[in-house]
């Protein structure tokens, strides 16, 4: 995240299938099989919102930040994106859990989807206009809830829709989707750098549009008539507690998941900065250069998406892919060391795609197969392993910041993330029920 000995949202029917027929009254929740737009409409919906998180990230909010105090930029974007670490650190598994019991005519997931939407693209739409790092923090943190509450239903789709001989597929279109979108985001965030309010609103209104599009084309079943266990908010707490001795295979893939991207984003969250004060340019010409890179790893990270996802579901396995992902990345991490110029950026961004992409889309489908309890809180458990997304990230800034001015400058970021990056394949290695 071994997979359940079925579907986790359908409970009756045989391994590896997905019912066809909406449950009756009472039976437990399920969600249709997957029909020809699903695929297509992940792959949109995965791009949009990464896009949103790429270009966010990388250019407009660092990019905000810094206008507003030059001097002080490094101390206050940790400072901002630390702070919405706090506040989000369990809100996918929220997310999940709530719409693992959510009863409404429109299915589970989509309220939650379109209401995350809906909440984020009304803060984008003001957070241009900010001048004060206070007021910067609290919409960045509304606008980072509001996404994790989008992100994690769209995350479970794979679970709920497809079975597991196509998870690989289907996790690779998220895959597929994610690094489309960074690098389309950093893009159009960097064409609208001089008009930050202009570009906050026009991810906010891409958020919007395609999540509202996905839940009219995908429609989910009625879960209205569904079983819902009794609430009491003592069961619903201890949920979010997965015993590490009962599933290790749950919590070796949180470990290593947590790893590898703490590794990778102390680096790609102040790409911006290490483009201005390691390689030496302008705001400017960090933007324009920060787009060179995105796109100088877009095709080999989309042909390793590509083939990764497929490639590990027709050989059933996906660790070894992991292992290979790693050495690729800490080979693409140590390029900028020996060559402190954009040649080493370039090399490390290629490097670092092919990587990424193989990690990225066969890690999502492994996932999906550690879920304990047989699966059957699909939602809450991958929004628990999708926290060791979200806290690296979240972290990363603030790490960053600490090992930038304690221990030697930009240069030993690198270092940090390539250890990181290794014990994350170390961590994997003890999953047993997945290949």
């Amino acid at each position: 995240m071994t997979l359940p000995p079925h579907d986790p949202t359908h409970e009756n029917a045989p391994t590896g299938l997905i019912s066809s027929t909406p449950p009756a009254a009472g039976e437990p929740a399920a969600s249709p099989p997957a029909g020809k737009a699903l695929l297509p409409s992940m792959l949109v919906t995965a791009l949009t919102l990464f896009a949103t998180y790429g270009g966010l990230i990388a250019i407009l909010l660092p990019s905000q930040v810094a206008l507003i105090d030059e001097k002080n930029k490094v101390a206050n974007l940790a400072i901002v994106v630390t702070t919405s670490f706090v506040f989000t650190l369990f809100a996918q598994p929220l997310a999940g859990a709530l719409s693992d019991r959510t009863r409404s005519r429109f299915g589970r997931r989509a309220p939650f989807m379109v209401m995350g939407a809906i909440v984020g693209a009304v803060f984008l739409f003001g957070l241009g206009s900010l001048r004060d790092i206070l007021w910067i923090t609290v919409f960045w943190v509304i606008i980072q809830v509001a996404l994790n509450f989008l992100q994690a239903p769209l995350t479970t789709i794979t679970a709920d829709r497809f079975p597991r001989s196509r998870r690989g597929t289907a996790s690779a279109m998220i895959g597929l989707g994610t690094q489309l979108g960074m690098t389309l985001g950093v893009m159009l965030a960097a064409a609208l750098g001089s008009q930050i309010g202009i570009g906050y609103s026009t991810f906010g209104a891409a958020v919007l549009v395609v999540t509202v599009l996905f839940v009219l084309i995908n429609k989910d079943w009625s879960s209205k008539q569904a079983a819902v266990d009794p609430f009491s908010w003592g069961g619903f707490f201890k949920g979010f507690w997965v015993n590490p001795r009962r599933h290790p295979d749950f919590a070796w893939a949180f470990g290593a998941r947590f790893l590898l991207i703490l590794g990778y984003f102390v680096v790609f969250s102040y790409q911006l900065y290490l483009l201005q004060d390691y390689i030496g340019m302008s705001l400017t010409e960090a933007q324009g250069a920060s787009v060179t890179l995105t796109l100088a790893a877009l095709v080999p990270t989309l042909i390793a998406v590509m083939l990764s996802g497929w490639w590990s579901d027709r050989v059933g396995r996906r660790k070894v892919f992991i292992y290979v992902a790693s050495a690729i990345m800490v080979v693409g991490l140590s390029m900028p060391m020996f060559m402190p110029d954009m040649t080493g950026m370039i090399a490390m961004s290629v490097i670092n795609g092919i990587g990424f992409g193989l990690y990225m889309s066969v890690d999502a489908a492994l996932m999906t197969e550690v879920l304990p309890s047989e699966g059957t809180a699909a939602g809450k458990d991958l929004g628990i392993l999708n926290v060791a997304t979200n806290i690296p990230q979240a972290m990363s800034a603030a790490i960053a910041a600490i090992i930038i001015t304690s221990f030697g400058g930009y240069s030993s970021l690198f270092v940090f993330a390539m250890v990181f990056v290794v014990l994350a394949a170390v961590a994997t290695a003890p999953i047993r029920g997945v290949k």
